[in-house]
């Protein structure tokens, strides 16, 4: 026979014994500086896209990609909390992406949207 048992229902018998400084979670006051971040940077994309000699050259797109880039990592980074998470949960994010960029790469080379002049 169970010396120690309350009355308490499971999940309040579970809440009784951890003390209170840990139910309490600290929130980053951080998110404010991020958000100004993404902002920016969404600006600068909208910005670029009103700049007719830049939208007819060949860095329009691959701009725009690279920026949209940033910002998808900056959200997966802090707002998905993926800094904070076990390496391996960053290792099986990061390589399908690093695979997945390059071979966007790739096909940017291909399709002339990228060139590198030899000669």
């Amino acid at each position: 026979m169970d010396t120690h048992a309350t009355n308490l229902p499971d999940s309040a018998e579970a809440g009784a014994h951890v003390p209170h400084e840990e139910e309490e979670h600290a929130h980053p006051t951080w998110y404010w500086k991020v958000a100004l971040i993404l902002t920016l940077i969404t600006v600068a994309e909208v910005w670029a896209y009103y700049i007719p000699s830049f939208v007819a050259g060949r860095g329009f797109i691959p701009t725009l990609l690279i920026l949209s880039a940033l910002k998808f990592t900056i959200v997966v980074m802090f707002y998905m909390h993926l800094k904070y998470d076990h390496r391996l949960f960053r290792v099986l994010f990061t390589g399908p992406l690093l695979i997945a960029s390059l071979t966007l790469l790739a096909l940017m080379f291909l399709f002339g949207h990228l060139y590198i002049k030899i000669m």
